[in-house]
């Protein structure tokens, strides 16, 4: 892609991939038909092979130069269906997908290259005995860990009238601090920031040196901190650096795409830093690509 500092390879951390899957779940929760689903959300409703789906984000990426992404199946028990995305176009899909620890069939799956975790959503601390096995895991299939902590809003929930009973006990980084001591191996991603637990999240990534910090979404928890997104970038980039920074945007639905709107603002901030091309480059796609295939 075209940025600021010439050409750029863009890969971004953070896209949801909303299989028909993921519509059958919202269907059965909703009462609604999956088609239903999709005309109360006004989104398209997608076919029901994964690499159907896969094969429209490759030509959306592509109206845009992006050149890779990280997919996240968003609900858990998906994982096939961004394994078989990423498998249908390994040069652009980075498998990714949420999974509840606490479920009975808890598992890295193969061909994943990051496992989600949503603590405040699935009601469980990083601390849990039962989270171990599957970090346990993840560090033998050298897989990634994402974990989301801070706020957590789903958008969609409430569009269909269903509850968000999440519990922000668990959203706190520093739960991960020991965790993460006791798998220096593993690669743990934090998406938005911390969203809201910036400092936390902070010193999170200043002790534990196999933390990143993921810039993705409209980071619109900087409001209870009174920051704009140039301090943040400025204060991530003194405590991590620019090799533990990855971009994101945080797209989802089809038809509206890839969230070009977020790429603006955040290189925008980036300029406004002063931020080289070099460290550019690193935060924009060199980093994840870096973390995901290194092994």
């Amino acid at each position: 892609m075209q940025t600021q500092w010439g050409d750029c390879p863009v890969a971004d951390s953070h896209i949801h991939f909303f299989s028909r899957r993921f519509f059958e779940a919202l269907a059965a929760q909703s009462g609604l038909m999956p088609a239903g689903v999709a005309d109360k959300l006004d989104w398209e409703l997608p076919p029901q092979d994964p690499t159907e789906l896969a094969r429209q984000w490759v030509g959306e990426l592509d109206s845009h130069g992006v050149e890779r992404a990280a997919l996240i199946a968003s609900i858990p028990g998906d994982e096939a269906s961004t394994v078989a995305a990423a498998a249908s176009h390994p040069d652009r899909f980075f498998a990714f997908a949420m999974v509840n620890p606490l479920s009975e069939h808890a598992a890295v799956a193969r061909g994943l290259r990051a496992v989600c975790l949503f603590p405040a959503m699935h009601g469980y601390s990083m601390q849990d005995a039962r989270v171990e096995p599957l970090l346990e895991q993840a560090a033998a299939r050298q897989c990634a860990v994402f974990v989301h902590c801070g706020v957590l809003s789903v958008g969609v929930r409430a569009k269909l009238g269903l509850p968000s009973p999440f519990d922000m006990r668990f959203s706190n980084p520093l739960e991960l601090h020991s965790v993460a001591l006791r798998h220096p191996a593993v690669h743990f991603i934090l998406p938005h920031f911390g969203a809201g637990y910036f400092r936390e999240a902070l010193m999170l990534a200043d002790l534990c040196p196999n933390v990143y910090l993921d810039t993705s979404s409209s980071n619109s928890w900087m409001r209870y901190e009174g920051l704009d997104l140039p301090t943040v970038f400025r204060r991530a980039l003194d405590v991590a650096g620019p090799r533990r920074l990855l971009f994101g945007t945080d797209s989802s639905s089809l038809p509206r795409g890839w969230n070009y709107g977020i790429f603006e603002v955040q290189t925008r901030a980036l300029m406004t830093l002063g931020v080289g091309g070099a460290d550019a480059r690193l935060i924009l796609g060199e980093n994840l690509r870096r973390i995901l295939t290194e092994f």
